[in-house]
């Protein structure tokens, strides 16, 4: 049987989809659908996720359903599906009207439509759920599914109910998708899922066409002269990222004076020109884009030849995943960070969230009950409708009720922690003297050996850049250490270890310190 299934995924890949062969993960992502287990897919920008739902969706009888983030996002996927023929699709979304929901429930109800693309917050309405219910889906798609995490990077609290969504669907198989997770945040992805005894499937971090480079820069003039010597834009697509609106402006509009077309995307801008500046990228004019975090998901231009960060990320995770955007062609492509310390805590300003004191935890806690409206809870308690939902994950409530007010004191600090030493990390890509590409794979759980040929220090020659370090755990043991506790082993520089720890996060260690006082064993020792 899994013989035959294999065999007609590969057909229906080649005729439908138009490709030679499938990409590493997929196929045993696939299988492991197909085979009715619930399934974690991490693989790189540009790897093929979609065609992972696609081919397996068509096989199994039963609508799939697939929680996408963006409107936008869902269109192009509804329109790739029917170009494809794949079984007809359509969009469930705020934007439509009640004839056009209607339309798209009886596609649905009359099997016209294998797959439903919606967000989240569609979830959370129960006559959608119920109307979905009846079609009986067999397969659940979490596209983006990071966004579920608490220590991922962009976490959204709409993902918080979709393991209890899942259920009134009638639990069908569950596959989750990202571009980017590190080993807390598959897990914790996993768990809020519900997912049981998930498939875990991790490939293609490595993308060796993609030259990895740092520049130090003293202040904002030094940085925008780097940025104009990469000349963004001229030899191919460019995006830059920038951390604040004023910046797009003003970068992009440094850009084009110095003859180098350049438009800004930021999400102060109308709706409207935000997708003329899109669709005119996606076409070649202009060939540079200068944004902030608010482009890029769902941005599927396989020419793009260099990603740069005029400002630094919020973290390794969402670094990756933006210059997961460059070079999706296979050929030869740049990442550049324009770095200085002091835009660490810049970043910290922005990506920070304001913490709830315990009397806020307590009320939000008396209020909700089994409350699932949050926009009804929001309003007694006179909250942001997100942080309604923010103080609910802490507390628990959206998940089991059960949880003390202590315990969501507790997970807050835990979660503020590692913010913090997830940013020491970022540092450390930034200022290693070391095989960028090497600390990028490690940051991951993936392990790498070589060849360190294409990232600014490997290029220099410089030798900590060429040493493969070796110490005494192999990485990826799981080690413990006397005060902070179990964790896993990343990687070494010199006489430096990086692990990453359950409870208190990533921690670089002194190696003869931790190892000369047995501060740090196998774990189980």
């Amino acid at each position: 049987m899994a013989g035959r299934r294999s065999t007609r995924v590969r057909e229906i890949a080649r005729e439908v989809l138009g490709y030679d062969r499938l990409r590493p993960g997929q196929e045993e992502a696939i299988r492991a659908v197909l085979g009715g287990r619930d399934t974690l897919a991490v693989l790189s920008t540009g790897s093929g996720k979609s065609a992972i739902y696609q081919l397996a969706g068509v096989q199994i009888e039963g609508p799939t359903v697939v929680v996408s983030p963006l409107i936008a996002l869902q269109q192009d996927q509804v329109r790739a599906i029917e170009e494809q023929e794949l079984g007809g699709a359509v969009a469930l979304n705020a934007s439509m009207s009640d004839g056009q929901r209607e339309a798209a429930f009886a596609a649905i109800e009359a099997g016209h439509a294998e797959f439903v693309f919606l967000a989240p917050e569609q979830l959370a309405k129960p006559d959608v759920v119920e109307r979905l219910a009846a079609a009986g889906p067999s397969l659940f798609v979490v596209d983006e599914a990071h966004c579920i995490s608490q220590w991922g990077h962009d976490f959204r609290p709409d993902y918080l109910g979709l393991a209890r969504a899942a259920e009134d669907l009638g639990r069908p198989v569950i596959l989750a998708l990202t571009a980017t997770a590190a080993p807390p945040v598959r897990q914790e992805i996993a768990a809020r899922l519900g997912m049981e005894d998930p498939a875990v499937v991790v490939r293609d971090f490595d993308r060796p066409n993609i030259a990895l480079d740092v520049r130090n820069v003293a202040d904002d003039d030094a940085k925008l002269t780097a940025l104009l010597d990469a000349r963004p834009g001229a030899e191919g697509a460019a995006i830059v990222y920038v951390a604040t609106r004023r910046a797009a402006e003003s970068v992009a509009a440094a850009l084009t004076g110095a003859g180098l077309p350049a438009a800004a995307y930021h999400a102060g801008m109308a709706a409207g020109e935000r997708t003329r500046v899109q669709e005119g990228f996606m076409a070649g004019e202009p060939p540079c884009v200068v944004a902030t975090i608010a482009f890029g998901m769902g941005i599927d231009k396989p020419d793009v030849r260099l990603v740069a960060h005029y400002d630094i990320s919020d973290s390794l995770d969402a670094y990756f995943q933006e210059i997961g955007r460059a070079g999706r062609d296979g050929e030869a492509a740049r990442a550049l960070l324009l770095y200085r310390p002091e835009d660490l805590a810049l970043r910290r300003f922005f990506g920070g969230e304001s913490e709830f004191e315990p009397e806020e935890l307590e009320q939000a806690a008396a209020e909700a009950g089994g409350e699932r409206d949050t926009a009804a809870l929001a309003e007694r308690l006179e909250w942001p409708e997100a942080r309604v939902k923010r103080a609910l994950a802490l507390l628990g409530v959206a998940e089991e009720g059960e949880d003390t007010v202590a315990g969501a004191l507790e997970a807050q600090e835990r979660r503020q922690g590692y913010l913090r030493t997830r940013m020491e990390m970022l540092r450390g890509y930034a200022e290693t003297r070391g095989c960028r590409r090497e600390f990028l794979l490690s940051y991951f759980g993936e392990p790498f050996r070589g060849p360190r040929d294409n990232c600014d220090n490997c290029r220099e020659g410089t030798p900590a850049a060429l040493e493969v370090c070796e110490g005494p755990f192999a990485p990826g043991t799981a080690v413990q250490h006397a005060t902070l506790g179990r964790g896993q082993v990343l990687r070494y520089e010199g006489n430096r270890v990086s692990v990453l720890f359950e409870e208190a996060g990533y921690r670089t260690l002194d190696l003869e310190i931790v190892i000369g006082e047995g501060l740090l064993v196998a774990a189980g020792e």
